[in-house]
């Protein structure tokens, strides 16, 4: 699973001119999820999201998490973060979960991080959607479970 963290002053998602999520400080996770991912991923990334020390505390440093300043998250799947550019010029997403099993994943990333109490919106999925947010620092992070897992001293999938 493939995330890209940035975090918001606001953040808002409307599909067909109608608002459908919308959030104030936090995250916008825009996530992707793999062929070859399974639970273990998706729970582990949300658990990495949740304590991500990327807020500042009282001395300005990224110090404290979404949980300590109460903030929210705009969840939005996205199967483009899987994509292979590696040759020509036309992407490939062979890598990219099929969408039955992408959506399962997506709600149980969603649902992982509302059981840390944390308030959580999302777009919809396979939707054509127009994202609108005020990226704060900026701060944004890329989180593969893949790389991360593989840092851990387990295998690398």
């Amino acid at each position: 699973m493939r995330l890209v963290v940035q975090r918001v002053r606001n953040a808002s998602v409307d599909v067909e001119g109608k608002r459908v999520g919308e959030i104030g400080v936090g995250f916008v996770v825009l996530a992707g999820v793999a062929r070859d991912d399974t639970e273990a991923d998706v729970d582990f990334l949300a658990e990495k999201v949740a304590h991500l020390r990327v807020f500042e505390d009282e001395e300005r440093k990224m110090n404290r998490s979404i949980l300590e300043v109460g903030g929210a998250l705009l969840v939005i799947s996205q199967f483009t973060l899987l994509a292979d550019c590696r040759k020509g010029r036309r992407p490939s997403f062979i890598d990219a979960a099929a969408p039955e099993m992408a959506k399962r994943y997506v709600d149980r990333f969603v649902d992982r991080l509302k059981g840390f109490s944390l308030r959580v919106e999302t777009g919809v999925f396979q939707a054509m959607m127009d994202v609108t947010l005020c990226n704060y620092g900026p701060v944004t992070i890329v989180l593969d479970s893949k790389e991360l897992l593989a840092g851990k001293g387990e295998p690398a999938k």
